[in-house]
């Protein structure tokens, strides 16, 4: 059978996909209907922080599934409760609220920022950063690139957009309307910029000066991906909101916001809801997810390989491949080049590594957090022969 005929004929046409079709994977290997074998080294955009088939993982879906997979939110689930706990001793924030995805979290954030907002007399627009990403919601694009709001205007009011790490645009758009500051404290489809660490305590001030919101999302940095449960504690920041997904069930789709306690206490039932969110199956696969990360060390494990990996890049790239910079923290990783980075990634793919292309001229590398040095090694050797033979042609 021809998958991808089926695609093009039956699936919507809003992903420019790549000529594959994968059909199963263990740990950071995957295979495609034609049974050639490739690294994974976007883990299903920074999603499967456990590899492919992680065995308790698996476990943990099939043994909750067979108990209960829904029940909505009129009741409680033991997985629920168990996660929410988990999740508020990890961040030392104080409440949690689960959906099903980042920009579900994103917009929840942006609710709660509000709420909170009004109950103090501000007013409720949100302050986001250039180069942001927070998702594709009409709420989320409101604050992101002018490219995704193309073609789907009327756009939502009340978003305003400062420098990233300038605090200064910041403090000259901050004023009596204000609710929130949402900063990504390291861009994903910007180009894995890492914000500068005064920059973050300065927003930190700012907003308790203020005494508006600061929200962190962490949708693609959070669950252990650099090396810290969440990046805010390598800044040494609590933000009085912040949201969680990707790699938080693993690959089961769940997503979470997690506060401050004077956050919550402006929310009354019937001021946000959802369905699916955080239902048994999802919140049992996370929680599994968060106890394997914990009981394998795989923070201290992302620590070395990002450091490993990064050094590695350094020493193996010749100058005149036209490596501009090599960033990140962890295993989020960027290496920005002086020319387009996609014929770059399509010929990894050829060679058996699945890469990202983002923010035009940046390699993204997501690996699993469990993925073996061997491997990374592997992708460092495709990606510099790949970038070799790219940089003849440009």
């Amino acid at each position: 059978m021809n998958y991808q005929e089926l695609d093009e004929k039956y699936y919507a046409p809003t992903y420019k996909r790549y000529p594959v079709t994968l059909v199963k994977g263990k740990n950071a290997r995957v295979w495609d209907d034609k049974g050639k074998e490739y690294i994974d080294a976007l883990a299903g955009i920074a999603v499967n922080v456990l590899g492919h088939n992680n065995e308790k993982l698996v476990e943990a879906i099939n043994s909750q599934a067979q108990k209960l997979i829904h029940i909505s939110n009129y009741f409680l689930s033991e997985p629920q409760a168990l996660l929410s706990k988990k999740l508020v001793e990890i961040t030392g924030l104080d409440r949690v609220f689960f959906g099903n995805s980042g920009a579900e979290a994103v917009e929840g954030a942006i609710k709660f920022a509000r709420k909170y907002a009004h109950s103090k007399g501000r007013g409720g627009e949100i302050i986001s950063f250039s180069e942001c990403f927070h998702g594709r919601t009409l709420g989320t694009v409101a604050m992101g690139k002018e490219a995704h709001k193309k073609g789907f205007e009327p756009i939502p009011s009340g978003y305003k957009k400062a420098e990233f790490n300038n605090i200064e645009s910041v403090k000259g758009l901050v004023d009596k309307n204000t609710a929130a500051i949402i900063l990504e404290p390291i861009q994903g489809e910007g180009g894995i910029n890492v914000a500068d660490k005064n920059f973050v305590n300065e927003l930190r001030n700012l907003c308790d000066e203020e005494n508006i919101a600061l929200i962190f999302d962490e949708v693609q940095c959070g669950v252990g991906r650099t090396g810290y449960w969440f990046v805010k504690d390598y800044f040494g920041v609590n933000p009085d909101i912040l949201t969680s997904a990707k790699g938080l069930g693993g690959g089961v789709p769940i997503g979470a916001v997690i506060c401050k306690n004077k956050i919550s206490d402006s929310i009354k039932p019937g001021d946000h809801g959802t369905t699916f969110g955080g239902n048994p199956l999802a919140t049992a696969a996370a929680l599994a997810v968060l106890n394997e990360i914990e009981n394998k060390n795989l923070l201290e494990e992302a620590k070395k390989k990002g450091e490993w990996f990064r050094e590695k890049i350094k020493e193996s790239s010749p100058a005149d491949l036209g490596i501009k910079k090599v960033r990140g923290l962890g295993l989020m990783i960027g290496i920005e080049l002086e020319y387009d980075s996609k014929p770059v990634v399509d010929k990894m793919l050829e060679l058996g590594v699945l890469a990202n292309a983002t923010a035009g001229k940046i390699i993204r590398i997501v690996p699993p957090l469990t993925i073996p040095e061997d491997d990374l090694g592997k992708v460092i050797e495709v990606m510099i022969n790949a970038i070799k033979s790219v940089k003849q042609n440009v």
